[in-house]
């Protein structure tokens, strides 16, 4: 019989959810501190800075993956778990395209958009679910900090804002109320685009890794029982 363990997908995730915070809380110092570019930017957007966390799904994703497949958990199939973890991507590029392609005059094909870029989160989990899962409550566990963070930006200095990027405004959401310019410049990008963005390179990068290493594909079921 197998001696793995059941893996918790809190578990799995809470020290790269603590590496992330604290690197968010390192931004957000270097912002404030004005510290050398390229490593802080308080450009909107954040100046493409190299102290970040879009990146980390980079170094997360296969963490998981091996995480996963070391303890029984691997995907059933790795080719089938690479192909829907493309099919993510193919996704979250559609919905990228669809809200770019309209964000100037807002209309269904934003919602559809921004619909897509969410949705794309949950493909990865048709090929691996644990891997799938674990993604998505990650993907959450960086973003949700990110959205107090700029919350408090936003609304920082009697609502003049922090100077960091984290409230950065764009001129044409200059004249909107705050309301409306927590929603399109935090919720909407946090809750949709990094989160598909998040679990997208996470499962690629992490099915490849899986397979690369001969540990993606999960024992059958008659060589579990003579082990």
């Amino acid at each position: 019989m197998s001696d793995h363990r059941p893996v918790s997908t809190a578990g799995l995730i809470t020290i790269p959810a603590v590496i992330t915070l604290g690197v968010t809380i390192l931004r957000l110092a270097g912002e404030l501190e004005h510290w050398a570019k390229p490593w802080f930017s308080t450009a909107p957007g954040g100046g493409a800075a190299v102290v970040g966390i879009s990146w980390l799904p980079i170094i997360f994703g296969p963490y998981f993956a091996l995480k996963l497949a070391g303890a029984g958990e691997g995907a059933a199939s790795n080719g089938k778990a690479i192909g829907y973890a493309m099919g993510t991507l193919l996704v979250f590029a559609t919905g990228v395209f669809f809200f770019a392609s309209s964000f100037k005059h807002p209309n269904f094909l934003t919602l559809l958009g921004l619909a897509l870029m969410l949705a794309s989160a949950i493909v990865p989990a048709i090929g691996w679910g644990a891997l799938g899962k674990a993604l998505i409550a990650y993907a959450f566990a960086a973003r949700l900090p990110v959205l107090v963070v700029m919350y408090l930006a936003m609304r920082g200095n009697g609502g003049a804002g922090w100077g960091t990027h984290y409230d950065a405004v764009d001129p044409a959401y200059a004249s909107m109320t705050f309301a409306k310019k927590f929603i399109n410049l935090a919720i909407l990008p946090q809750m949709t685009f990094w989160i598909g963005w998040t679990v997208a390179v996470g499962a690629l990068l992490g099915t490849i890794a899986a397979a690369v290493t001969g540990k993606g594909k999960q024992p059958s079921p008659a060589s579990a029982s003579q082990s």
